[in-house]
């Protein structure tokens, strides 16, 4: 079995394996919301320089909207990748310079009209650190309230519901939501709203 390197790899729940090292990137295609890079790696023990495809995307924001009466704010729209409509909660692109929290309350009002209190921010997390080099910011909004029409933007089409807490995480349960980042989010937020602290000011 000298070709299996799994002899070689530490073991055990706190191991850190070796650091590949990284080369420069190129860029291989760039669009409207992403640049898709190739990028050399170089294998820590062999030594061996490979390119891999990485999505080097700006962060994105999405936001937990809690309401005054215990509801959640989510929005339906036609998402391109799957060709179909998704249940999700408010969110988007974070623009450069911007403080995630101040997007996350600016994405909410454009896209929902609603606004709130004490916006502040659950988590990071890596939508998928195998081949995206960006973060997705997870901001929840307290006391939130309808109070303006939404402002969407040219390919924006939404349809805005604000469901009871229960019903949204009995929805996600049963695969009504299917967005990984929402259900993230709806991670995170569910110890908070059981506990009662979820209108608590941080």
């Amino acid at each position: 079995m000298s070709d299996d390197l799994s002899s070689a790899a530490p073991s055990g729940a706190d191991a850190t394996p070796a650091r590949w090292r990284r080369g420069e990137a190129r860029s291989l295609a760039r669009t409207r919301i992403l640049d898709l890079q190739a990028v050399p790696f170089t294998h820590p023990r062999r030594g061996v320089t490979r390119d891999f495809v990485v999505v080097d995307a700006p962060d994105w924001v999405n936001v937990l909207a809690h309401t005054v009466d215990d509801r959640l704010v989510l929005v339906r729209q036609f998402r391109y990748g799957i060709d179909d409509f998704s249940l999700e909660i408010p969110g988007g692109v974070i623009e450069p310079g911007e403080d995630p929290v101040a997007a996350g309350v600016r994405e909410l009002t454009e896209e929902t009209g609603y606004v709130g209190e004490s916006a502040r921010l659950l988590a990071r997390v890596h939508p998928n650190p195998a081949f995206m080099s960006n973060r997705c910011h997870l901001v929840l909004v307290e006391n939130c309230r309808l109070a303006a029409p939404p402002a969407w933007d040219a390919d924006e089409e939404i349809a805005v519901s604000a469901p009871p807490v229960a019903e949204v995480f009995a929805r996600a349960r049963a695969g009504e939501i299917t967005h990984s980042l929402v259900l993230d989010a709806l991670f995170f937020f569910e110890p908070i709203w059981r506990a009662g602290g979820a209108r608590s000011a941080v």
